[in-house]
């Protein structure tokens, strides 16, 4: 099942010519070696993890680490690799220390109450219409829809001045780029926490009805965390809350503009259509494709294979949310799939946080943006389009649209 060391491919690999699939590589491993080696950047080879039964097995398993300190953690690029050193958010940190962090977030993102955010997105999302409707043709959809749309939603919920968006769409940029070095994205990184840091002082000195106004006041006044931690934490929340939702909206518009039966659906689609929608879009693009990154504490078996304590472990949750055993005729979009099942937020205590505000976006942005603009098309052919290969979250850096 495994490879020899020696003929480990890197990873990631190359997209083939569709670009909402995963590498043509991955489906090979999937069906052909559902476990084997790759080699990343630094030179270590993990283990890939490609069915969608090992990823999920690899997640839940309290014998493996999210620990990016630990020997043998298989980090992402160089960047990311020299920030996780400087400052750990709780996504790379073990039991107790990530349940004791999330759990001073929890509240703020549970589903009752992002759900009493829905008129207040559903604003936003109009709005951002109105102005793209008024403005010239063609236009770019991310500039002027999918990016601000998740970034003024965080920017509200953490207290973010949303006139500072250039600052932190900058910073993020470097900070998500495969190809940042290690001074770079540090660089990006000590900016963006002295700018939070900054924002703590205010809100411990004039409080206000956001989360690192919460955060400073309960954590820092007590003395339980100091305001480089509760910057750590805002620039984790600001970074993944706007650039995630920001591609899922771009890049499932164009599958959607690619697939007009799909889109017809959705356009007409009631709230539970739409709902669908939203997870089977997840599913199928599964934006996180450079796999959730882990290391062995002792020695296990996932998926029939041996692995030894302080071997690197990456799920392909791309390719594992294309396992026909978990979906039927997985490589079709299929916005009535029933696909709530998938690991596109991951699996386990680390699923992301911010799932419920994401999906609420993303399900008021499907069920608006094809409604309000029934005749929106692609300005340039999917071929011309310049997808995110170079960023850990896969999207579109422009989107040229027109009606």
């Amino acid at each position: 099942m495994s490879e020899a060391l020696s003929d480990a491919l890197e990873f990631p690999m190359a997209r083939g010519g569709n670009p909402f699939d995963p590498p043509p590589e991955l489906d090979r491993r999937l069906h052909d070696e559902p476990v084997s080696r790759v080699k990343i950047w630094d030179g270590s080879e993990p283990w890939l993890f490609t069915r969608y039964e090992d990823v999920r097995a690899m997640l839940a398993d309290a014998r493996v680490s999210a620990d990016s300190e630990r020997s043998g953690y298989p980090p992402q690029s160089p960047g990311i690799a020299a920030r996780r050193k400087r400052a750990k958010a709780f996504i790379t940190m073990d039991e107790p220390e990530h349940g004791a962090q999330r759990r001073l977030l929890t509240g703020d993102f549970m589903v009752k109450k992002v759900e009493r955010l829905r008129p207040r997105i559903q604003k936003i999302v109009d709005e951002l219409i109105d102005e793209m409707l008024a403005g010239p043709k063609p236009a770019d959809l991310v500039q002027s829809f999918a990016l601000p749309v998740p970034s003024l939603v965080i920017c509200e919920l953490l207290g973010v001045p949303y006139e500072d968006r250039k600052f932190f769409h900058r910073v993020s940029k470097i900070l998500i780029s495969k190809e940042s070095t290690a001074e770079e994205s540090l660089g990006a990184m000590e900016e963006l926490l002295a700018y939070l840091g900054g924002l703590v002082e205010q809100k411990l000195a004039e409080p206000a009805d956001d989360v690192l106004s919460r955060l400073a006041t309960e954590q820092v006044a007590s003395g339980a965390m100091t305001v480089e931690e509760v910057a750590s934490m805002g620039q984790l929340l600001l970074v993944a809350g706007h650039e995630t939702t920001a591609n899922m909206i771009a890049l499932g518009t164009t599958a959607l503009l690619e697939h007009p039966d799909q889109l017809d659906l959705v356009r007409d689609g009631d709230p539970a259509l739409i709902a669908n929608a939203v997870e089977e879009l997840l599913r199928y693009l599964t934006i996180v494709h450079t796999g959730r990154r882990r290391v062995a504490l002792e020695d296990l078996e996932i998926g029939g294979q041996a692995i030894r304590r302080g071997d690197g472990m990456i799920g392909a949750s791309d390719i594992a949310n294309r396992d026909a055993g978990a979906f039927p005729d997985p490589d079709k979009l299929d916005v009535t799939r029933k696909a709530r099942h998938h690991v596109a937020f991951g699996y386990g205590v680390h699923q992301c946080l911010g799932q419920p505000l994401a999906r609420v976006e993303l399900q008021v942005v499907y069920s608006t943006l094809y409604r309000r603009i029934p005749t929106l098309r692609l300005a340039a052919p999917v071929g011309e389009l310049d997808f995110k290969h170079d960023m850990v979250v896969y999207g579109l850096h422009e989107l040229p649209v027109t009606w």
